[in-house]
């Protein structure tokens, strides 16, 4: 077991960023809707922005042509559909993950409350229901379930806590409740995602179905260094790696995974809601 997590952090170090990567032309797709018609151009689009002021209520929202089949998140207004950032799922994944909104079992932190809005670029950014979101993390200590001692602390491992995911309804949208992740060597923070079509669903979790986008979920640099710096996240002493130096965010803001959040009292212990719009493509 210990060979296998050292295999696993290397894998995860990012010595060789462009293995993490997804082909760069597939990732570098935008569809801007507006006005009746289609425009494919290069670049990624920015599908919402995490705010600047850590303690701040608004969002911001980018002006950009507005989509007429999109379906904008509850609580955040989205304005262009773009494909999100494609990534492989590195080495802490699990199959059979629990269907349940609240994943944090019995793991402290500063609560975050996901709304994800799932797109389907091939189909004009229609919004995609009945999709499974599956999100996992480490805890405050850098730790994953199933995987506890790759970072060098040792606690109770069920295999389950900060893993699972929810159904998207008729408007796309799911929300999962969770606490902001840790840090580990050689990452940035970061939450790992999968969107699943076709699942069939058993009492707790899921079988079966086809796994239709991977990605990782990314959190503002400024609010983070804030939260990392409080307990249970200040027991963690190992290295942090910063967002612009992650081997697998390419400061591409919402389209690579980066949440908008806004904060849901006076500090940051009091926790977040992160929204997301998830650009995926169903014929991939």
């Amino acid at each position: 077991m210990t060979g296998n997590h050292e295999q696993h952090q290397q894998q995860d170090a990012g010595q060789e960023p462009a293995k993490h990567r997804r082909d760069k032309s597939v990732q570098r797709r935008r569809v801007l809707i507006g006005g009746g018609t289609a425009a494919v151009v290069g670049g990624l689009a920015v599908a919402g922005l995490a705010s600047a002021d850590p303690l701040s209520t608004q969002q911001s929202t980018p002006k950009a042509a507005t989509s007429g089949t999109a379906s904008a998140s509850a609580t955040a207004t989205t304005t262009v559909c773009s494909l999100t950032a494609e990534v492989t799922e590195g080495p802490y994944s699990l199959d059979g993950a629990l269907v349940r909104k609240d994943i944090r079992e019995e793991k402290e932190g500063v609560e975050v409350q996901y709304t994800f809005t799932v797109v389907d670029t091939a189909n004009d950014c229609a919004p995609l229901a009945d999709a499974l979101v599956e999100i996992w993390h480490c805890d405050s200590l850098g730790e994953y379930s199933g995987y506890v001692g790759g970072n060098g602390h040792d606690e109770e491992d069920d295999g389950t806590f900060l893993r699972g995911g929810q159904m998207t309804d008729e408007n796309g949208q799911c929300s999962i409740t969770s606490i902001w992740p840790g840090h580990y060597v050689s990452r940035a923070v970061h939450v790992r995602m999968r969107v699943h079509t076709d699942v069939t669903l058993t009492d707790d979790s899921y079988t079966g179905g086809e796994v239709i986008h991977t990605g990782q979920l990314f959190f503002d640099a400024d609010i983070n260094a804030e939260i990392q710096a409080v307990s249970p996240y200040s027991d963690n002493t190992t290295t942090e790696t910063l967002l612009e130096d992650d081997s697998i965010y390419d400061d591409a803001g919402a389209s690579s995974g980066l949440l908008t959040l806004t904060a849901l009292g006076t500090g940051v212990s009091d926790g977040f809601t992160a929204t997301l719009t998830v650009g995926v493509d169903s014929t991939s």
